[in-house]
């Protein structure tokens, strides 16, 4: 499979390309070489590079830059881009992520490391290419449908299979490795190597979870239910304790502002906290670092008021009717994980619960979910029990 495989080296330091080149010796690539930002792009039809190891620190045109001009081209936007970076800091790594890199390399570049991070980017290229091939076989068929249900074939099979096949291929490239090399690692390498795999593996589980969940709810909503009014406190302290270790997680605990009233909800603990998750994660998702996130809840005429409101890129009018399973905005100016899924899980959630959920957005400058919720009527809960069992 290797040897059919084109990696574009950008650099402007040929001594780097050389240490690529002896890394990656006897590996079946054809690797190419450009020493600079302008002359990497202008080599992309040349070259039709599978994989792009592209150096962050260069003159006149930095990786940074080169990396947002190829993403933005529709051509060559789905090909990988591996950052190689002597920068270590957070917001560093955050910057590359952000121009669209899916991956980065830290400066000394260590040779096992190197192959493994090409291996995986180089098995969800190959991944790309049999979507692409089944897409066009089926093409004639998906004409035929309607265009919503193709817009979702189409983003099922575009975002879907990347989103699992991207920590699948991350945990099998892993067990790649120790099964090839494990004779001659240290236990500190292979310690390393498995967290790659336990970070994989973890992302693996919560899209499977989100995936899952959403299905749960398409059959309640496919049924014609709501959901049971249950009993759950909405502890203030509680919450913002554990708002505040997803902001920790995600490296965003500086900007978390919070402020929420107790309050008891008529929705399980479960719905509640996937609520709290999906939508602090899409502020998240959606807005620069160092900008305010900003969560607040309060009880007004005995109903439950949640608002998360971020100062991102904000959303169109349009987007905001669009809002649906599968479906991300603007994925090809801003990258980022996931399928779309996060609203439409809180969107149904809410519905089910016979709340009320609500999109307000200033395109460019932020966006405020508000939703609203049951407040559990331990009252009502009793007399409705009484009347149904008068004995």
């Amino acid at each position: 499979m290797a040897s059919t495989f084109s990696i574009l080296v950008v650099d402007d330091e040929p001594d780097n390309f050389d240490v690529i080149e002896t890394f990656l010796d006897n590996q079946g690539y054809r690797l190419h070489y450009a020493n600079n930002g302008k002359d990497a792009i202008a080599s992309l039809d040349v070259f039709q590079p599978d994989l792009i190891l592209l150096d962050v620190m260069m003159p006149e045109l930095d990786g940074i830059e080169v990396c947002k001009l190829i993403k933005a081209n529709s051509k060559w936007q789905t090909v990988p881009i591996i950052m190689v970076t002597a920068l270590n800091a957070k917001s560093d790594l955050a910057n590359c992520l952000n121009a669209g890199a899916d991956d980065f390399l830290s400066k000394p570049i260590n040779s096992i490391e190197l192959r493994a991070r090409v291996n995986s980017m180089l098995r969800i290229r190959q991944q790309y290419y049999s979507i692409q091939s089944l897409f066009h076989v089926q093409a004639n068929t998906i004409n035929l449908l309607e265009g919503n249900l193709n817009e979702l074939r189409g983003n099922l099979a575009s975002k879907m299979s990347h989103e699992l096949n991207t920590p699948l291929n991350g945990i099998i490239g892993t067990i790649d490795m120790l099964k090839d090399d494990f004779e001659n690692m240290g236990i500190e390498e292979v310690r390393e190597i498995l967290g790659w795999a336990d970070e994989s593996a973890r992302r693996l589980e919560g899209l499977t979870k989100k995936f899952l969940t959403y299905l749960e709810l398409e059959a309640f909503a496919a049924n014609h239910k709501t959901f049971k009014l249950e009993h759950t406190k909405f502890k203030k302290a509680l919450i913002e304790s554990k708002l505040r270790t997803r902001a920790n997680q995600l490296q965003r605990d500086r900007d978390l502002v919070v402020y929420l009233e107790d309050a008891e909800i008529g929705i399980s603990e479960d719905y509640l906290m996937t609520i709290l998750q999906e939508l602090f994660d899409n502020a998240v998702k959606f807005s620069p670092s160092g900008s305010i996130i900003k969560v607040s809840s309060q009880v007004i005429n005995h109903v439950f008021h949640l608002s998360v409101q971020d100062f991102g890129r904000g959303m169109t009018a349009e987007q905001i009717n669009l809002i649906g399973a599968f479906v991300q905005f603007e994925r090809k100016t801003y990258e980022q994980q996931g399928v779309g899924l996060g609203l439409k899980i809180v969107k149904k959630i809410v519905e089910l619960a016979r709340g009320q959920f609500s999109i307000a957005s200033v395109c460019h400058e932020q966006t405020t979910i508000n939703i609203t919720l049951p407040i559990f009527n331990m009252s009502a809960e009793t007399h409705s029990a009484s009347r149904s069992n008068p004995n």
